[in-house]
């Protein structure tokens, strides 16, 4: 697909599948109620020095956090596997599997920043100049382009091992174009800022409409960027 194409489909994706956004958005209010509820009883534990109140209403909201988190997460890669295979439909709730799915997710990512990290301390130790940095620079971008790749890959396939091919998720970066990807990602974060503004305006207007804009555009905004994203890895 051409990029305007991939654009003009995602901006429209969200609009197309209402029930979707309103799933997200439900999962969205329970993970905020659940940090919320974390913190409040974080603070009166530690009001009232009950010690044990204190560490099992932490465990307990994150854990609580971290299983909607995840769950979350693995319906966005949904969303992604669904721009790839260029179907118009949008994912149902399947706790269990997107649960694993955005534990996965989780672990590549980390392992696609530690990579670079690991890096850079090692050139900083070598160069100890202004080469180390601007080769740092450019790694880090080369691993933020392949985790996105990554991403794809582990939702076309949910196979970690598939997800963790670091050359194979560098080349795959070249197989779409590196100038695409790229210039995807500056338009898609334009229209994020365009959008953010207008909301922006309405907020200094009506903090309460406003309000309500911003997480139904945080909602779209997910939508449109994970919608994209699987549309121009179907190009791999």
């Amino acid at each position: 697909m051409e990029l305007g194409e991939i654009i003009s489909d995602a901006l429209g994706y969200p609009l197309q599948n209402i029930k979707a956004l309103v799933i997200y958005v439900i999962l969205g209010i329970i993970l905020g109620i659940a940090i919320s509820g974390t913190i409040v009883g974080i603070l009166a534990s530690n009001a009232s020095r009950n010690v044990v109140a204190l560490i099992g209403s932490g465990i307990l909201g994150i854990i609580v956090s971290l299983i909607i988190y995840f769950v979350i997460s693995g319906y966005e890669l949904d969303i992604i596997k669904y721009g790839i295979q260029r179907s118009a439909g949008a994912p149902s709730i399947d706790f269990v599997r997107q649960f694993f799915n955005g534990v996965k997710y989780f672990v590549v990512t980390v392992v696609y920043m530690i990579v670079p990290i690991v890096i850079a301390a090692i050139l900083a130790v070598i160069f100890q100049h202004w080469l180390a940095w601007l080769i740092t620079v450019i790694i880090f971008i080369i691993f933020a382009l392949a985790l996105i790749m990554a991403r794809c890959r582990l939702a076309k396939t949910e196979d970690l091992g598939y997800a963790l091919a670091i050359g194979d998720a560098i080349g795959d970066i070249s197989r779409i174009g590196i100038p695409k990807v790229v210039l995807f990602i500056i338009i898609t974060a334009i229209i994020d800022i365009i959008l953010s503004v207008i909301v922006g305006f309405i907020i200094q207007w009506n903090s309460t409409v406003g309000g309500i804009l911003l997480g139904i555009l945080g909602v779209y905004i997910t939508f449109f960027i994970s919608r994209g994203t699987g549309l121009l890895y179907s190009n791999v």
